[in-house]
């Protein structure tokens, strides 16, 4: 007989219905349009402010998001502090903000690279994926895991992040607080990553093609390579973007399969449903086919037009690309949460850590290998 805590325990990771205010949501989308406002105002003044000072050279390499990002942390302590923050919580819309501005970045991204850096990047996913996962899932159980939190932190470290968390949080149907450890460590390790791979691969004197698909294999979360793609140039963003976005790809095969284990191994039971080819698509991110067709269409309209009506058109694209990829930098700022780690106790953050350091080193010698004379 299943005991309340057991069925809690089983119960799938869903969102919670509960009455939306909207007037404070209202205020919370006010909020993170104020904060982005802010931080193009700092990106477009602050090595103007700065031209003559010994602070001159610091402030022209500080790009934007690195603005957004440290404005969003600090509206978040600001917030918590008033106790207003989960109020204004919902208008913090990270994966709509990210995926909407990766969308625009396909626009900017000829379909002939998307092409080529197709074949390199799947093979790539393939192997990173499957050796940071089998990795962490190994370690994990060494260390006492329960198996749903090993399964969320091997999908989280070895795919995309929060976005793979959630994924295989339905799979493996876990606890809502596992999920909160899982996108807490994410965010954590993202945010360092952000700064430190593209300084990295100044260091390491690696091509554009290497530091992006190094980056794009690396780093967990879509909105954190975006920002450490930005930080190392507009063509180490786009094959940063073309691996990440190959990456997500795979998070409905990873989902499904997850589905299947713990269906059928792990909590086997006589009537345990199936997965299907329905439950795929379910899982797949649908914003992956609107960035093939971005570049598609990009593609066929630069072709289309003259080099002058390109490059308009291009900037608009790129402008709208910058407000939405900076109010997911703030937001990633705002929903950062420090409670669910110190719950969480040392073995996850162990496992986590553990798992980076592996991801850093498989994807710069699979990046090195495979992007090794890619031009793009």
């Amino acid at each position: 007989m299943t005991t309340v805590n057991e069925t809690e325990a089983l119960a799938p990771v869903e969102t919670e219905e509960r009455e939306v205010d909207w007037a404070w949501v209202a205020a919370g989308v006010v909020l993170v349009l104020a904060l982005a406002w802010l931080t193009r105002y700092l990106d477009k003044n602050v090595p103007t402010w700065l031209a003559d000072t010994s602070l001159s050279r610091v402030a022209k390499s500080v790009e934007y998001p690195v603005y957004a990002i440290a404005i969003g942390l600090v509206g978040n302590a600001v917030l918590s502090l008033t106790g207003v923050r989960d109020r204004l919580a919902p208008a913090f819309r990270t994966e709509f903000f990210i995926k909407t501005g990766l969308v625009l970045l396909g626009v900017s991204i000829n379909l002939s690279l998307l092409v080529t850096a197709a074949g390199p990047a799947i093979v790539q996913a393939i192997l990173l994926i499957s050796g940071v996962f089998l990795f962490t899932w190994w370690l994990g159980g060494r260390l006492g895991l329960d198996d749903k939190l090993r399964a969320l932190l091997a999908s989280a470290v070895s795919i995309c992040g929060v976005s793979a968390a959630i994924a295989a949080a339905g799979a493996v149907r876990a606890r809502r607080e596992q999920l909160a450890y899982a996108a807490s460590l994410v965010i954590l390790f993202a945010l360092p990553s952000i700064f430190l791979l593209p300084w990295l691969a100044d260091v390491f004197g690696l091509s554009d093609a290497v530091a992006g698909a190094w980056i794009g294999g690396n780093i967990d979360t879509t909105a954190a390579v975006t920002a450490a793609g930005t930080l190392a140039g507009e063509d180490a963003l786009k094959i940063a973007t073309i691996v990440k976005v190959t990456q997500n790809a795979l998070i409905g095969i990873v989902a499904v399969a997850l589905t299947a284990w713990f269906a059928f191994k792990v909590e086997r039971t006589a009537d345990a449903e199936r997965p299907g080819i329905g439950e795929l698509w379910r899982r797949f991110p649908k914003f992956v086919l609107g960035f093939i067709a971005a570049s598609v269409i990009g593609t066929w309209f630069a072709n289309s037009v003259s080099a002058a009506d390109n490059s308009a058109a291009q900037a608009v694209a790129t402008n709208f690309r910058t407000w939405f990829l900076i109010l997911a930098f703030v937001s990633i700022g705002l929903e950062f949460r420090l409670t669910a780690l110190r719950e969480a106790g040392w073995r996850p953050i162990a496992v986590f850590a553990s798992a980076t350091v592996v991801n850093i080193g498989l994807a710069l010698a699979l990046a090195a290998l495979l992007f090794a004379n890619f031009t793009v």
